[in-house]
């Protein structure tokens, strides 16, 4: 399975935003796991319907989309 296949929007769920696999697990859920510290490791352990490639099709999903957004300066 591609990457790109992993992401899914289904409109019936989690209100169409993007998903893996179908899932009501999203995107935005994997990447606060990642930035919180957790490893590759630990969200496999925790999430053991999560596939490895599935965190990489986030990492991929999230950086086509900073990529396709204009990216504003965060306030110091």
């Amino acid at each position: 399975m591609k990457l790109s296949e992993r992401i899914t929007l289904n409109p019936k769920v989690c209100n169409g935003r993007p998903t893996i696999r179908n899932m009501r697990f999203t995107v935005t859920q994997m990447l606060e796991l990642l930035a919180s510290g957790m490893t590759t490791d630990e969200i496999l352990a925790d999430y053991p319907y999560i596939e490895k490639e599935d965190i990489f099709a986030c990492l991929w999903y999230a950086s086509k989309i900073a990529d396709a957004q204009s990216i504003l300066p965060l306030a110091s």
